[in-house]
């Protein structure tokens, strides 16, 4: 991800960061701050307002092609805000172009702190017990969203066609697996949980949330943070509350594979809509991988 801000990379300038409705949730115009590291797609900012840091992030106008629902991110936020479980929101766009939350001092969650495990898995259960909203995850029709998005002329097309074609039995098997549907967020990267400096774990970035299989958080989050076997099954067992089976561990391999899955193809729309591509070498590797382990899951 961009380390420092760069002019050139499509980033508003500073006197353009501010949006000409500031006067909605402002009571005096914000100033710039600096350029805040983040994602690939949005440009986020940290200003200020009176005495308060505040983030705005302008929308990628890859919104569309990326899948992402701003109208349900809004609603979301809203209910996260008052649990206490994100940077509580400040002020949505009615046209979803810029979102103003406010600023949370921290340090990214790490794995390897005192009870880092526990808390989490905590963080997990009241994200999952938030009120359901009008907006389900489908794999299916969420991996098929971004293929229209994707170069036909790229040289790891054909690897992800055959990803596409050996991954439906994992999607079938999950969904034979599936107990309802909770709000999950979709997204706990390294970079969207946040410790607090009075200690309380959040989540920031909910772009992706919806209804869905509350295994797909799960998923996500050993594959982002990379844990062990052994955190896995402290993750697994905290979060259910109850001893682990072999189909706790088997669904939680399908939904990880399809996590992968997603997150290739979600590469390879943003190396297709970019104008200068660099190379492709990277997607061409994780759809590799991704074949290899596939006969691991049967």
């Amino acid at each position: 991800m961009p380390s420092s801000w760069d002019p050139t990379d499509g980033a508003l300038s500073p006197s353009a960061v501010i949006p000409s409705d500031w006067r909605l949730w402002s009571e005096s115009r914000p100033l710039f701050v600096r350029p805040m590291t983040g994602g690939l797609t949005n440009r986020t900012y940290l200003i200020s307002s009176g005495e308060a840091l505040l983030v705005l992030r302008h929308n990628s106008p890859l919104s569309q092609s990326l899948d992402l629902d701003r109208a349900t991110e809004a609603q979301v936020l809203d209910r996260a805000t008052h649990a206490g479980l994100c940077a509580p929101l400040v002020y949505c766009d009615p046209q979803h172009e810029y979102l103003v939350t406010r600023f949370i001092q921290g340090q990214p969650w790490h794995k390897q702190r005192p009870g880092a495990i526990e808390r989490l898995a905590r963080l997990l259960n009241r994200i999952h017990a938030l009120p359901p909203v009008n907006s389900q995850l489908g794999i299916e029709q969420k991996a098929e969203n971004y293929w229209p998005s994707i170069s036909t002329q790229a040289d790891f097309y054909s690897l992800l066609a055959r990803l596409r074609s050996a991954l439906s039995s994992s999607i079938r098997t999950v969904e034979d697996y599936r107990e309802g549907s909770c709000l999950c967020h979709n997204d706990l990267t390294k970079e969207n949980l946040i410790e607090s400096t009075d200690e309380k774990l959040i989540a920031i970035d909910w772009e992706y949330a919806s209804m869905g299989d509350h295994y797909y958080d799960l998923a996500a989050l050993v594959e982002e943070h990379q844990l062990s076997l052994a955190q896995q099954q402290q993750l697994l067992s905290s979060y259910l509350q109850r001893p682990l089976n072999r189909n706790d561990w088997r669904r939680l391999l399908h939904w990880r594979l399809i996590y992968k899955y997603l997150c290739v193809l979600w590469h390879a729309v943003q190396w297709s809509t970019k104008k200068d591509r660099t190379d492709s070498g990277a997607i061409n590797t994780q759809c590799q991988t991704l074949l290899q382990l596939i006969p691991l899951s049967h």
